[in-house]
């Protein structure tokens, strides 16, 4: 069993399409695993990626983190796979400011997962694009951090925050966390910039740098309007091949650690 925490707190960067994507191919996996997709985002955009209309929803992450709900209430069960999904809207926003007042507030999403989380094979928490609250009790609950990196100028710079956030997680709620990969996505190999940050990653990260690679890709782009993950929406494209591959060597990463 794997708790997969998909941050980066850049935008832009392909986060909750890693998070949709990746959670779709390792429940499509030869050996079906379990797999629940958690959105921890108040944007929601997991959500309505797996096809859910976030507004209807009745019982959300929201609902797991600030009331006396069971986790078995708020999971939504879904046709496609072996998925299941706890889903979000903009009513997660509240949640920053009331878990901040907690004494133990960065532990109450570990605390909630604890009763099923050996029912699931992969635990997928796609973050908020910021270094708050949720992002910690995301990262406080989660063995392994995943980060989407786009190949631009600013990736770096942007990277640096969030490894100074994971090692002091490290040193006070989380000191097991560990970072099971960098993710190049919306790569472009005959762009000189992308393959000149791509180089940099590799000299500042080393094997921390996946070898797989998440090229630009149109109907990547398309998916998420028809509520559906890409190998859903189309199997044979780039865009579901590369999160394929990357599926394999999340699983295999992971069963490393």
């Amino acid at each position: 069993m794997a708790i997969i925490a998909v941050t980066n707190q850049k935008g832009g960067v392909g986060k909750t399409t890693t998070a949709v994507n990746l959670a779709a191919c390792l429940a499509g996996m030869k050996a079906r695993p379990n797999v629940l997709l958690i959105d921890l985002d108040p944007q929601g955009n997991a959500t309505t990626g797996m096809g859910v209309d976030k507004h209807s929803i009745e019982l959300g992450t929201v609902d797991l983190l600030l009331d006396d709900v069971s986790i078995n209430e708020v999971i939504i069960e879904l046709e496609e796979n072996a998925i299941r999904l706890i889903g979000a809207n903009g009513d997660l926003t509240g949640a920053e400011v009331l878990l901040t007042q907690r004494e133990q507030g960065a532990f109450v999403l570990k605390e909630a997962l604890a009763p099923v989380q050996s029912n699931f094979n992969f635990i997928i928490i796609d973050c908020p694009p910021s270094l708050n609250m949720l992002t910690l009790n995301a990262l406080t609950a989660a063995d392994h951090v995943l980060v989407p990196v786009q190949c631009e100028y600013y990736a770096l710079e942007g990277l640096s925050a969030l490894m100074q956030t994971i090692e002091e997680v490290k040193s006070t709620t989380n000191p097991e966390l560990d970072i099971l990969g960098i993710l190049r996505t919306m790569y472009d190999g005959r762009n000189a910039l992308a393959l000149q940050v791509s180089e940099n990653l590799q000299e500042h990260f080393g094997d921390k740098l996946l070898e797989t690679m998440i090229p630009r890709n149109v109907r990547l782009a398309e998916a998420p309007g028809f509520g559906e993950s890409i190998v859903k929406y189309d199997s044979s494209s780039k865009g579901a091949i590369a999160y394929n591959e990357l599926a394999k060597e999340i699983s295999r990463r992971s069963k490393r650690k």
